[in-house]
């Protein structure tokens, strides 16, 4: 599928406030562009909000440990259809065997 570049402006305050707000909760700004833009398909509608809590979630602190295992393995730039597909083709080779 190809990608398609989205560009708008945005006050810098605003722009470095929400880029410190991604930042705490573990993702870039653009990753939580996409992130809305996939929900927003999916639900054909706003589904959801993201706040920090003094103490993060069960589900944030699944997406950390998912972060830094990507970190770890060097996959944390790939999309999930890159990491799915280089999965599946890690998968067929260990059954080839």
């Amino acid at each position: 599928m190809a990608n398609a570049l989205i560009q708008f402006r945005l006050d810098e305050e605003a722009k470095n406030h929400a880029s410190s707000i991604c930042e705490k909760l573990g993702i870039d700004l653009q990753s939580y562009m996409r992130i809305c833009v996939t929900k927003l398909i999916a639900s054909n509608g706003i589904p959801f909000s993201m706040t920090l809590d003094e103490k993060p979630s069960k589900g944030m602190e699944a997406l950390f440990e998912m972060r830094n295992i990507s970190n770890k393995n060097g996959n944390s730039n790939m999309t999930l259809d890159e990491k799915l597909t280089k999965q599946k083709s890690k998968n067929s080779k260990s059954i080839n065997k």
